[in-house]
């Protein structure tokens, strides 16, 4: 499955960081499934790959609204004959305004997951080695409280895991665990 959607997400979109975010949400996706949904890592993994599909077909740019993102990602899918309504609502519900309300686990941890991986990306690159390998779990917390760090990153977004049971200091190490498991690809 997961090489199927590898070969319809390098169909759509091209742009080097997109995939990159791609991957990190995909990685973070599969470790929440372990705690929140055993024995459907790849579903959920799938989804994170997935979320972002059309970004480069919309034209869509991180932190200003497109109408039609992720409904396009969707639309797309379904053209491919790929996913199924969870992934799908997943997709939709990671980016406000479609219509969806998050009510699976997986569409709630998505919609968590896709800016807390961009935050730490940003965390990542202030530092000397602009590596992710760097950061620590209390960097995130403490800029977290800084609003002018990453001011267009959605914070109220990225607290909503706390929806999930999680709380959002071990979401916090989760996800950071999660990308520097695959820190080669991200920092390649």
């Amino acid at each position: 499955m997961r090489e199927e959607a590898l070969e319809i997400l390098f169909k759509y979109l091209k742009t080097d960081r997109m995939i990159k975010h791609s991957y990190a949400v995909e990685a973070v996706m599969k470790e929440l499934a372990k705690k929140l949904d055993p024995g459907n890592e790849e579903k959920w993994a799938i989804a994170g790959l997935l979320h972002d599909l059309d970004s480069d077909v919309t034209g869509r740019t991180p932190g200003v609204v497109c109408e039609a993102h992720a409904i396009t990602s969707v639309k797309l899918l379904k053209e491919e004959s790929f996913g199924d309504d969870e992934i799908y609502r997943a997709i939709l519900g990671h980016h406000d305004g479609k219509g969806v309300e998050r009510e699976s686990l997986m569409e709630k941890s998505i919609y968590a997951v896709d800016p807390i991986t961009g935050f730490i990306t940003a965390i990542a690159l202030g530092y000397p080695d602009k590596k992710i390998t760097s950061v620590k779990t209390k960097s995130i917390l403490k800029r977290m409280k800084e609003t002018r760090f990453a001011s267009n990153v959605n914070r109220d977004a990225i607290r909503s895991i706390e929806t999930t049971g999680i709380p959002f200091e071990e979401f916090a190490e989760i996800s950071l665990n999660a990308m520097k498991n695959i820190s080669d690809v991200l920092e390649g």
